[in-house]
């Protein structure tokens, strides 16, 4: 007998069960239809890219966590981390083809070598929407409400979207003298939630001295409200320049639109990656802050030049559907399905007969998702697999044409001598559902 292989995945890798993946799938299609509705096209891209289109400002943390390798032609490839970095190469590649503003959403799987832990995987989905082509408050303000109306859709509770500019980062830091240091600056401030203000403090203070650690850690402490914060940081960096005009007008936008309640400036956020060049925003939920950024971006006018020399200015988040999942899901056996059907069509187990195929494709017509049993089980096992399932309603088809629907739960049956009065009973009894 051949030797049985161990069935196994790698670390920081799973599988999809039915319940998880319905959730997820719930999430996408909530999403798109948001997309769809501010005018957002779908695109696709490879898994895999030339390792030199990604690695040509993926930021030096980011690039140690790539999976990298030759393939059998010998071509150095690698998996992509983001979607945003494939999507500069996209624009750039077919650049002439796409009307510009050119916006797009994009959801697919990356791939990140790095440390596990509670929503953070090595595989994982990113759900991405950017605009790109245009430069100006209006086309930042347009990504932040399509950030706030995707959370909204979703369901998550409350929240607040956390924005700061690196440019004025970039600014305060030249007052300071730090210039040279800002990347390295930058990344210590973007450690801030992970690691705490002190030991930020302690790792700035090797870098550039206890003095200017403090200076620092001035700027990012955020004001009482969002123009006091721009204020401060206005001040610490000399003078008001684009990067706080660019602030002021979000804010006005926000107070006319009557959405400022879910926006904090905050001028710790920096995000990790260097090519961010302007604004930068990540999500933080109220009840579960120790989760990190379900959503988070920033614009990228840079970062096309990698590949053309037509400048391509950008703006664009992203929601980390894994972390999401991971805060709301709900204490619940693992091991259980996620019903995708409302109604399980039931078959005779002595009769061979397409009566419940007929039956269930009546039943989908009218808008109600419906599986077939097909094995020659017993009625008792029918309704079991319903309940491990989650279907809620069994229907039974007579030959001579009348059905019997059945309530999984109280095993309470009622007969109907139609299939349409049969179905106004299964709406009747969907819609008391909750949602």
């Amino acid at each position: 007998m051949a030797q049985i292989i161990e069935p196994r995945v790698l670390k920081g890798f799973r599988d999809a069960l039915p319940k998880a993946e319905s959730e997820r799938r719930r999430l996408f299609n909530a999403v798109e239809a948001v997309f769809i509705s501010f005018g957002f096209a779908p695109i696709d891209t490879p898994c895999l890219e030339y390792a030199e289109i990604l690695f040509g400002k993926g930021g030096g943390e980011t690039e140690k966590q790539v999976y990298r390798f030759n393939d059998h032609g010998g071509r150095d490839v690698a998996l992509r981390f983001d979607l945003t970095v494939p999507f500069a190469r996209f624009m750039a590649e077919h650049l002439d083809e796409l009307a510009l503003p050119f916006k797009r959403y994009h959801i697919a799987k990356v791939w990140r070598g790095e440390n596990t832990q509670r929503g953070r995987y090595r595989e994982f989905y990113q759900c991405d929407f950017d605009s790109v082509g245009s430069d100006c408050p209006m086309a930042d303000f347009e990504i932040l409400s399509l950030m706030l109306a995707s959370l909204r859709v979703l369901g998550i509770g409350g929240f607040k979207i956390r924005l700061s500019h690196r440019g004025l980062f970039n600014r305060f830091l030249e007052a300071q003298a730090l210039s040279s240091a800002s990347v390295e600056v930058l990344r210590l401030v973007d450690k801030l939630a992970k690691i705490g203000a002190e030991e930020v403090e302690k790792q700035l203070s090797e870098l550039v001295g206890s003095e200017k650690a403090k200076k620092v850690l001035d700027f990012i402490h955020p004001e009482v409200d969002y123009l006091a914060t721009l204020d401060k940081m206005t001040a610490l960096a000399g003078s008001s320049a684009g990067d706080t005009e660019r602030l002021r007008a979000l804010h006005a936008l926000m107070e006319e639109s009557g959405t400022s309640a879910f926006f904090v400036l905050d001028p710790s956020i920096t995000r990790g990656l260097d090519y961010y060049t302007g604004l930068v925003f990540e999500t933080f939920l109220d009840d579960l802050p120790g989760i990190g950024s379900v959503c988070s971006g920033g614009r990228y006018d840079d970062l096309a030049s990698l590949y053309t020399k037509q400048k391509i200015p950008g703006v664009g988040a992203s929601i980390g559907m894994d972390r999401l999942l991971a805060a709301l899901e709900t204490l619940s056996d693992s091991g259980s399905q996620s019903a995708s059907a409302s109604v399980l069509v039931l078959r005779d187990p002595e009769i061979e007969s397409a009566l419940p195929f007929k039956t269930a494709q009546s039943l989908r017509e009218e808008g109600i998702a419906c599986e077939v049993y097909t094995d020659k089980k017993k009625a008792g096992q029918q309704f079991a697999y319903a309940e491990k399932k989650g279907i809620g309603l069994a229907l039974m088809a007579a030959a001579q044409g009348s059905f019997s629907l059945k309530t999984i739960a109280t095993r309470e049956s009622r007969d109907f001598p139609s299939l349409a009065e049969a179905v106004d009973a299964i709406r009747a009894i969907l819609a008391k559902k909750p949602l």
